[in-house]
């Protein structure tokens, strides 16, 4: 499972719907989730809620996280094992919530880590021996060029199970997006491709959801531009796919020529600024048909915040109004906020219908059930939850701003009927400025296994 991100971005952070509500989990009502063991890993910094990374690899485990120190720290064990080996590497995190921590393990067995990145050199680590947290060392560089002003790393697996890292180049307003490749012989990374895969001409950047591998086999890509610093200059929701992430298309199957431009992409819905997108909550999902659903908000008619979906239909999109919401989410400005209103990612399931999840600020969370036809709402089922609603209570009492944070596991273990999650507590989004008067002391940090068969 991939879980994002993905936070993030230059102006907010998707802190609690990256991995409930973006997550394509099961939209079946399987009742309570059954927790096999909770095991403490390490008192970790509360200051804020920059993503943490949980991998399972085989019979081994991973998480990378900020100590009670704010450094960054990985943690492993031998499944079945409480007890915990830890490496420290030489990074400090401070106020910003965009500097989450990720890793992956190559085909060597080897670990990568990167992270702790807002518009500053690159940092990635790599470790020397296959699984050996105690080797990790520095890498001033992966290719050389374009690595001055690096933010949201994300590693993923492309076409042929290839290990790739994509990052952005510059800053909000003015970014691009760089892809890179490892090769696992010779143990170096090259350039993906010759040019960023978009570019914003000095004038703008993308801010992207995915690519996300769909049934068809193709990588789908949505993002929106934003040419300016605050969150609420998001415009003209985008798409392209690819089979292999070096040829891209539009909708319509007609190759784009890359770097792809605000005037060169496919644009599904080309929402004007400060009309209520934001980047984060869009994303790719696939109807019964296996056609790519997009979802994401922005404000209707009158003003208000509603959910849409969009399809392509008779060779353009047809955008859907899947809410009739009363009420505004206004937001704007610099630095990590917190999401008032969130869209997860959407899916097919059979005998429902398509399954959309949510949260909002007046109407709760839950997940809408949708005809896939018209994208009307037929029904509304409690919100699913990875791990019991116990799991979700604050035990850090008295302190304003504080939030549970839950993630999933960003690799799998040998065992199909177990699934893993890390839980803990931090302060919530603060705009990436310090926090005023005394904190709480560091909470723990958690791992849950949980039983995913009925039978134990």
């Amino acid at each position: 499972m991939f879980s994002t991100h993905i936070s993030w971005w230059c102006c907010l952070l998707i802190a609690a719907a990256v991995a409930a509500l973006c997550s394509p989990a099961a939209a079946g009502d399987a009742g309570e989730p059954v927790v096999r063991k909770v095991i403490d890993v390490a008192p970790v910094w509360v200051g804020t809620s920059a993503s943490y990374c949980l991998l399972t690899h085989g019979d081994r485990q991973f998480i990378a996280f900020y100590d009670d120190n704010r450094q960054l720290t990985v943690a492993a064990r031998v499944l079945g094992s409480d007890q915990w080996q830890f490496a420290r590497v030489d990074e400090h995190v401070m106020w910003d919530n965009h500097n989450y921590v990720t890793m992956a393990i190559d085909d060597n067995d080897e670990i990568h880590l990167s992270g702790n990145m807002h518009v500053v050199p690159l940092i990635y680590y790599r470790t020397g021996k296959a699984l050996d947290i105690t080797t990790f060392q520095r890498h001033e560089h992966m290719v050389g060029d374009q690595e001055d002003r690096c933010t949201y790393p994300i590693f993923m697996r492309g076409a042929d199970n290839k290990l790739i890292f994509h990052y952005r180049i510059g800053h909000s307003g003015n970014g691009n997006e760089v892809y890179n490749v490892y090769d696992h012989e010779q143990r170096r990374w090259r350039r993906m491709l010759d040019q960023p895969l978009t570019d914003g001409l000095g004038l703008r950047n993308a801010y992207f959801s995915g690519p996300t591998l769909g049934p068809d086999g193709m990588y789908h890509l949505v993002w929106v531009w934003r040419d300016e610093i605050g969150a609420e200059m998001n415009h003209d929701l985008s798409y392209a796919r690819s089979r292999d992430l070096l040829h891209w298309e539009n909708s319509r199957g007609q190759p784009l020529e890359l770097p792809m431009t605000i005037d060169t992409c496919d644009i599904i819905d080309p929402v004007p600024v400060r009309a209520g997108m934001i980047n984060g909550n869009n994303h790719v999902g696939f109807d019964s048909q296996h056609n790519v659903v997009v979802t994401y908000h922005k404000f209707d008619a009158d003003g208000n915040t509603q959910i849409y979906a969009a399809r392509i239909e008779d060779g353009a999109w047809k955008i859907y109004q899947v809410t009739d919401w009363d009420v505004p989410w206004s937001f704007g400005g610099g630095g990590s906020i917190p999401f008032l209103v969130h869209v997860g990612r959407g899916q097919w399931v059979d005998g429902q219908g398509y399954v959309l999840p949510f949260s909002h600020f007046k109407y709760g969370s839950g997940r809408l059930v949708l005809d896939d036809r018209t994208f009307q709402i037929i029904d509304t089922l409690p919100a699913e939850r990875e791990l019991p609603a116990e799991a979700y209570k604050l035990r850090t009492n008295g302190y304003e701003g504080m939030q549970v944070n839950v993630r999933s596991d960003s690799g799998r273990s040998n065992d199909p009927n177990v699934r893993y999650f890390i839980r803990w507590e931090a302060m919530g989004a603060n705009r990436d400025k310090p926090r005023e008067g005394e904190l709480p002391k560091p909470t723990m940090l958690q791992v849950y296994e949980i039983g995913t068969d009925a039978g134990r």
